[in-house]
């Protein structure tokens, strides 16, 4: 089933629309502001993957380039993924979190470096 995407031309929010039937005249309409000035967006192509696929898809090391256990943000970067590899909306709180583990980092390096 085709999903097209368009773009406000008003507010600039993109929003999406299932179109079962594709012969049938369609006319667009924000989904934040209402207005009905839009335009069509090219969108990417979505593939869903089965669980099985996206849990090989975490195992595999290769897929790992760039993680270092020691820097909050690729932590972060990583939590991110394999929540949205799993399905999961981590949420808010998990970028709050995350946000303030980066600040942490970067208090205690200013810290050491005062010390010396």
């Amino acid at each position: 089933m085709p999903i097209y995407e368009y773009r406000c031309d008003d507010c600039g929010k993109i929003s999406e629309f299932l179109l079962i039937k594709t012969d049938e005249t369609f006319t667009p309409q924000c989904k934040r502001c209402k207005s009905k000035k839009m335009s069509r967006v090219l969108s990417r192509v979505r593939v869903i993957l089965s669980e099985e696929s996206r849990m090989e898809s975490l195992a595999d090391p290769s897929k790992w380039g760039g993680l270092d256990e020691k820097d909050p943000k690729s932590m972060a970067k990583w939590m991110k993924r394999m929540g949205k590899e799993l399905g999961e909306d981590m949420g808010e709180d998990v970028d709050q979190m995350v946000d303030e583990a980066v600040e942490e980092e970067r208090a205690s390096k200013s810290d050491e470096t005062l010390e010396d």
